[in-house]
């Protein structure tokens, strides 16, 4: 598991395993966000066993999946809700951790736009899908 600190507040990761679920609880995060649709690819988890790890771990569990040809999903103003909560950190996950940071990218106020793509662009991510605004 590598888990990739993008503010104190969210954090992004790529593809998790349900046993990885425990540690993540452990390591303070609130919230388990799972961008991959599911059946992208074989032998991914399912979001119903994710949603039942994150159940048995105490952690809130957020099903938003988005692949290249949806995004950035439908309903963004849920999404950024959730990163903004304030209820604990947020893990976002995703294949690589991109979709994941180009969706927090898409929450982020106009005003903090540039300030968050400079962040993200330092963590070495593709910013392709959400653009310049």
């Amino acid at each position: 598991m590598r888990i990739i600190e993008v503010t104190p507040q969210v954090a992004v990761s790529e593809q998790l395993n349900l046993d990885d679920v425990p540690a993540i609880a452990a390591a303070g995060y609130r919230v388990l966000v799972n961008n991959r649709p599911d059946g992208e690819a074989p032998g991914q988890p399912s979001s119903a066993e994710f949603a039942a790890a994150a159940a048995a771990s105490g952690l809130d569990y957020v099903y938003y999946p988005v692949n290249g040809m949806n995004f950035p999903g439908p309903d963004l103003a849920r999404l950024a809700a959730t990163f903004n909560s304030g209820s604990g950190p947020v893990l976002a996950f995703c294949r690589s951790g991109t979709r994941s940071i180009n969706l927090w990218l898409a929450t982020r106020p106009a005003e903090d736009f540039p300030q968050a793509v400079q962040r993200a662009r330092s963590l070495g991510y593709d910013l392709s899908m959400v653009g310049q605004r």
